[in-house]
């Protein structure tokens, strides 16, 4: 159930949109200046919450969701660019109503609409703001390199040691006696046919490994650095000794 508008309630709520669109969060809550309830609040968008656009609380209420507001995201992304100092001038004021297509209300006599307190709903006119830069690091995916995998052919020398055999002639002798009969005197001849074993060479192609690339996430640190700028208070008495702090 939508509940009443309370000023404590609303830093760092979720701000959501008429279609259920969340926005953002809030950052600041500015006050009217003739009634001190909330009559801006500032919703912080964009990457790390860095940006800051105005919106009208007009019609808003809120429960365990958030702040549901009266406009949509779009409007929101569209609105003026105008910094969230701690005042707005009827100026800026009446440029938001009029970018949100919203009637103007009468200003207080000083025409400021001003911050207020987290938690308070009331303003304090003699506070003064002190800001500061600050790095936002994120990180993104880039390429870095490619690595190919290939394959190709090379030639060495290979030796393999085979068995072989060979045949060889000797003379096998065997006496002859008379009764084998009677022999002539001349010449003869005998043809023996000598065989022998020599190696054979043929190729043939075996697969033996397979490999394929692939990546694996390393997690390493690397420190950045910037130069910031930061504000910071000084008091000046009348004898212009300072104070800082």
């Amino acid at each position: 159930m939508a509940r009443t508008l309370q000023p404590q309630e609303l830093i760092d709520s979720a701000v959501v949109d008429p279609n259920g669109n969340k926005i953002g969060k809030v950052g600041n809550v500015y006050l009217a200046d003739a009634t001190h309830q909330p009559e801006w609040i500032t919703v912080k968008t964009g990457m790390f919450g860095t940006k800051e656009s105005f919106v009208p609380l007009s019609g808003a209420h809120t429960d365990q969701d958030g702040v549901h507001v009266q406009v949509d995201k779009d409007s929101v992304s569209g609105a003026p660019r105008i910094d969230a100092d701690g005042h707005l001038s009827p100026e800026e004021s009446t440029q938001l109503y009029q970018h949100y297509g919203l009637p103007v209300p009468r200003t207080s006599p000083d025409g400021r609409m001003d911050r207020g307190k987290a938690g308070t709903g009331k303003r304090d006119d003699r506070a003064m703001t002190r800001s500061e830069e600050r790095l936002n690091v994120g990180t993104e995916q880039v390429e870095t390199g490619r690595v190919r995998l290939r394959k190709y052919v090379v030639t060495e020398e290979q030796q393999v040691t085979v068995p072989v055999r060979h045949e060889e002639v000797r003379i096998e002798r065997e006496p002859i006696t008379r009764a084998d009969g009677t022999a002539e005197i001349g010449e003869a001849e005998q043809d023996v046919v000598l065989h022998a074993e020599k190696p054979v060479v043929r190729k043939e192609t075996v697969p033996v490994e397979r490999a394929r690339l692939r990546t694996e996430t390393v997690s390493d640190e690397q420190t950045v650095s910037g130069k910031v700028r930061k504000e910071q208070f000084e008091v000046t008495d009348d004898d212009r000794k300072h104070r800082r702090s």
